[in-house]
């Protein structure tokens, strides 16, 4: 049988080495390649087709959510598990507006890491026992006000998500330009459009909306400027 090809994108070295020993275990698992950010991950993707990507939420430059969202647009065919510490009802939600096919929490076991996966390649969705069950509860009462009821879009575009993300983790204008090869020009007006369309009118607003919506998480360091 052909092994499944897997992309580990997770900001944190330690992690990825541990899941890169995990998966060979397997022994039907192979590593393709590894993302240190959300933007290497979108373009390893577009460059190696991986058939599976087990991807991290909080990571810099872009989290893991709309780096999701690009590669289910760029690469049809690839599937993304998403990884992550946190299972707050909100990025549940999110994980499947995006195009996810599953969600484990980090506390998951190897075999269960491993099973996910071979599902996921046979055309199953896959969740941790704690997310399938919030998922069934919310299904069988569609009454129940919150909970996982999916959340209005934020009406952002995807370059602007892009933006906000950087500038609410701290960086300037001119980092902004360079990391998203656009004019700093560019970036100024992405900035005054973004505080136009959201009704805010500094940084500091445009961070915890930011936080708020999930677009980086709260225990991401940021600067506020």
């Amino acid at each position: 049988m052909k092994p499944i090809n897997t992309l580990l994108a997770d900001d944190h070295t330690i992690v990825r080495e541990g899941l890169r020993a995990l998966l060979l275990a397997d022994g039907g698992i192979n590593v393709v390649g590894e993302a240190r950010n959300g933007r290497e991950a979108v373009e390893l993707s577009v460059e190696l087709r991986p058939d599976v990507v087990v991807m991290d939420i909080a990571m810099p430059l872009l989290n893991g959510l709309e780096a999701t969202r690009q590669i289910v647009a760029a690469v049809p065919s690839i599937k993304v598990l998403i990884l992550s510490a946190h299972s707050d009802d909100a990025y549940i939600d999110r994980v499947i507006s995006v195009g996810a096919v599953g969600f484990l929490i980090k506390q998951t076991s190897a075999q269960i890491l491993a099973k996910a996966i071979h599902e996921i390649m046979g055309g199953n969705t896959f969740y941790s026992p704690q997310v399938s069950k919030r998922l069934r509860d919310h299904y069988h009462k569609p009454e129940k006000a919150g909970g996982l009821m999916v959340k209005k879009a934020t009406g952002l575009t995807s370059r602007e998500l892009e933006v906000i993300q950087l500038v609410a983790e701290g960086q300037a204008n001119k980092q902004v330009a360079a990391g998203l090869n656009i004019s700093i020009k560019t970036v100024e007006k992405h900035r005054q459009h973004l505080m136009d369309k959201l009704n805010i009118h500094d940084t500091a607003g445009l961070t915890r909306y930011a936080i708020a919506r999930g677009i980086i998480e709260s225990s991401v360091q940021v600067t506020i400027v």
